[in-house]
């Protein structure tokens, strides 16, 4: 996506600049031309032109909805990860980047990826707010205590590119650096080889249901106190309310740290909160579970 970035910046540059210098030119040359010459000059009365106020009117009216539409798909298209992408958990904490990939790989103000594959990060803080920052992919976004955001982008070129933290998040700020590798994808496969036998999230969200009881309620047939996971990731789930929302990871994480925020209709506010109990970086393995789940019931009923 840079190029279409580098795109619209250089396309709203060039507006800009046409516009401030036709101002400049037409300011100079009317200053000069039209310039009283005696006192007793007195020009003559102008009745307008409705041309000219058309002609004023639609050519910017175009431009500007030139800009928001180009805009606005740019948005869209950064703001919408495809669905085959490699998924990244990423944790901010001062001063470091902690990032996890799907088969259990972790690493620290580093991110080893293949080239021409798409990444998914999905991002939150332990502590203040942070940003994730990658110049040469044209991604810039705020990382959150409290709340999950994400960002994509599809690398072109292997080689390695700067990583920073762009929001000022205490006295080692400066510090908080890394590094995305690009890898050719047969050395990206090496290198996850390289890692040995690692667990999955996935696996480890298991391990931390279990640790946690919540198998004794969360049970698969839904006859339990709490409602079934299985399938719920991307679902729509109707509150006690009477309002939907969708089982997303920010619904996930907070039905676990604050359960009583939106209660399943159907079920008793009995769950208690595990905020302070499990880590970010718990909370995402329990939600790779949860997201596991879904692929599960696929593959069986297939």
């Amino acid at each position: 996506m840079a190029g279409q970035v580098d795109a619209l910046l250089l396309f709203l540059v060039a507006v800009s600049v046409f516009f401030a210098g036709l101002i400049f030119v037409l300011v100079t040359v009317f200053a000069i031309k039209y310039r009283r010459r005696s006192a007793d000059e007195r020009p003559r009365p102008i009745h307008g032109s409705l041309g000219l106020e058309l002609t004023w009117t639609i050519i910017p009216l175009a431009l500007a909805m030139v800009m928001f539409g180009w805009g606005a798909w740019v948005y869209i298209s950064l703001s919408s990860p495809p669905a085959d992408a490699i998924e990244i958990f990423v944790v901010g904490k001062q001063w470091m980047w902690k990032l996890q990939h799907p088969d259990g790989q972790r690493e620290i103000n580093e991110l080893h990826v293949p080239v021409g594959r798409t990444v998914k990060l999905t991002m939150t803080s332990e502590d203040v707010i942070h940003s994730f920052f990658v110049p040469a992919f044209r991604i810039k976004k705020d990382v959150l205590p409290g709340r999950y955001t994400t960002a994509w982008f599809q690398a072109t070129k292997a080689g390695e590119y700067r990583l920073f933290c762009t929001q000022y998040c205490g006295t080692s700020h400066a510090d908080m650096v890394g590094r995305i590798v690009v890898m050719e994808p047969s050395a990206y496969e090496a290198w996850l080889r390289g890692g040995g036998m690692i667990e999955s999230p996935a696996a480890a969200g298991l391990r931390l249901f279990q640790q946690f009881g919540c198998i004794g309620c969360h049970l698969p047939d839904g006859k339990g106190r709490a409602p079934s996971l299985v399938g719920l990731f991307g679902k729509k789930v109707t509150l006690a309310t009477k309002q939907t929302v969708i089982a997303d990871e920010a619904y996930i994480r907070e039905s676990i740290v604050d359960p009583q925020a939106k209660i399943a209709a159907g079920y008793e506010p009995v769950m208690p909160t595990f905020k302070g109990l499990i880590t970010e970086d718990g909370l995402a393995q329990i939600i790779a579970y949860i997201k596991s789940l879904g692929t599960e019931q696929k593959t069986k009923a297939e």
